[in-house]
Parts: structure tokens; sequence; C-alpha cells
């Protein structure tokens, strides 16, 4: 017990409210605060992703011109999931199909999935002590599944530290169906003014970097230069693979002091994306995660990249966010 507080929200805690007005009306977010200098805004309508993300009260996230758009609004023709891309933090995507929208033995596949448009069936905030000290953690719970299709369940765990500066995405999927499911996750992570502008150092210790296209092969020697937004911008994206199982990737801003660092299972996480979009307001930069690349699953399949659970079977995944000063 603190003598000195009334109560602990003075300090920390997870406060729920709901969206009024706009396509955002009535989705349920989640405020999360840690008293060190977090504040995270998760949305259990959306799969439990994170639309905001401030550090020390500024912007370290990027939201896209579309704002926060109910999953009514989604449309899963071609790209028009990009009508409801709220980008924010972190979208989540698949889990049928991650990337370029493609038909895969006859399943017809939308742009990057449908979870990320798929409200949790249950969520819910709570604190926790732990070994290193007292976790706000936030729980969710979301099915993509359908009859005569795929039956997958996405548990999700998200922790942000109330003594550190740091938070973790915990993923469980897990095939709850009567048949071996492809599966395909990445961790749409956007950074964002003012954390991002044309003086942001990146840092991703990789040992090759591959163009996707190649528009993105004529940058490739400027893959970490970031420039100011520009006109008619074509945006570039970067796949990097890691010589071990340690992933990391870190965004400085030097005008800010202020660092952002992420670090994965590159052995379980195995198609880190990098994706450059330097335009004027879709200005971004994407450090992606995934367990396949975004050029759709018909080609991870022919690449014998493509993910797949047995019945019953469960993978987890594991994100970790650290924010300082340097």
């Amino acid at each position: 017990m603190n003598a000195y507080l009334g109560h602990e929200s003075q300090l920390y805690g997870v406060e729920e409210c709901r969206l009024i007005g706009g396509k955002g009306d009535g989705m349920r977010l989640f405020q999360v605060h840690n008293g060190k200098g977090i504040d995270l805004t998760l949305s259990p309508d959306r799969t439990g992703d994170i639309t905001r993300l401030r550090y020390k009260g500024m912007n370290m996230s990027y939201l896209s011109p579309c704002g926060y758009v109910s999953p009514a609004y989604y449309d899963s023709i071609g790209t028009n999931w990009l009508s409801s891309f709220t980008a924010g933090f972190l979208t989540t995507c698949g889990l049928n199909n991650v990337g370029t929208p493609n038909t895969d033995e006859g399943e017809v596949l939308p742009l990057h999935g449908s979870i990320a448009n798929q409200p949790a069936e249950y969520a819910y905030g709570k604190k926790e002590e732990t070994e290193k000290g007292l976790l706000l953690a936030f729980y969710s719970v979301t099915k993509d599944e359908q009859i005569f299709g795929r039956k997958l369940l996405l548990e999700r765990k998200i922790g942000v530290s109330v003594e550190e500066n740091r938070f973790f995405v915990q993923d469980v999927i897990q095939n709850t169906g009567d048949r071996v499911e492809p599966f395909e996750v990445l961790y749409h992570m956007n950074m964002g003014y003012p954390l991002l502008d044309e003086e942001a150092v990146i840092e991703i210790p990789s040992v090759e970097v591959l163009p996707r296209n190649e528009h993105a092969k004529e940058s490739l020697a400027d893959w970490m230069q970031m420039q100011k937004p520009t006109a008619g911008y074509e945006e570039c994206c970067y796949y990097h693979k890691f010589a071990g199982r340690e992933g990391r990737a870190k965004i400085y801003q030097p005008k800010l002091k202020t660092a952002l660092e992420i670090t994965f299972d590159a052995g379980q996480l195995d198609g880190f994306v990098e994706w450059k979009m330097m335009g004027v307001r879709d200005y971004v930069l994407g450090l992606e995660c995934g367990n396949c690349y975004p050029d759709g699953r018909d080609v991870m399949r022919s690449k014998g990249m493509l993910k797949f659970l047995q019945p019953g079977q469960k993978q987890e995944y594991t994100v970790n966010v650290t924010l300082r000063d340097e």
C-alpha cells in the first residue's frame, strides 16, 4: 500500500473507453499507462492490436489517414483492406494470408488476411506480480474460424512493465479444426513522426538484405536512410535475414534522444520486412517480423516457407519492445 495514493491510477493502470462518432463509433479501447513513460492504446475490436504508442507524451507510431475504422466496414475484395488499415503501432496480418492478394489451392485470399478486422471474443486487463516486478497485462481471444474452412484461434497477451519502459506481445495460435491448416502471421509495426523523420537512425543487424522488387533494388544501398516526405513516393520493401535466432531492429531519433528497439526470435519469425514509405501523409516506416514474407500465401508455398499447424497444434510467438532515452 502506498499511503500517498488515493487510487493507483494516479501512477499507472488500465482504463476502458469507447469511441463516439465516425467509422470508429462504438469501438472499445483500452488505455494503458505504466507511469514511467509508456502509453498504449489497445483495440480489442481489432484483434487486440496496438493503435497508439506514446513515450513520455511523444508519439512513436503512425496513424493512417483513415483513422479508427470499425470491423463492420471491412472489405476483403482486392486491396480494399487499405480502407480500414488504421496502422497504429501494431496491425496483425494473417492468419490465412500475409501480403499480396492471391489464390492458393483454390482459396481466394485477401490482402494481409482478415484477422486485423476480427473483434476479440473477449478481452480484459489486470495487474500481475512477476519476478521482474508489476506487470499490466491485457488478454484477448480472437477466432479466425468458419464452417467448411479454417479454424484458427489467436490467444494474445500484451504485458506492459511498470518497472521499466518495455512491453511484449505474446501470441498463441492454435488450429482448433480437424485438418492440417496453413497459417501466416506478420507483426506490422509502424513507426511515425516525430520518432520518424529524415534524421532518424535505423539499425538492423542483418547479414543479408534483399529488395522485394526491381523498384526497391534501385535504392537498396539506401535502405537505412530516411528522407523527407516526398510527393509520388513509391513504397520500398526490404527483406532482412539474421545470422542466428536473435532478431533485432532499432530506430533512434536524435532530436528526441529517444530509441525504440524491437527484439524477437528470428528462428521462429524468419521473415523480417522493412517497409519504407516516405510519401506525403503516407509517411511511415514498418519494422515487421513474421513467419513469412508479404508476397502472398501461394508464393510462400512455392518457396517452401509456408508454415502449417496440425489439428490441435499450437504455435507461440513473442515480440519485445523497449523504449529508452539515449
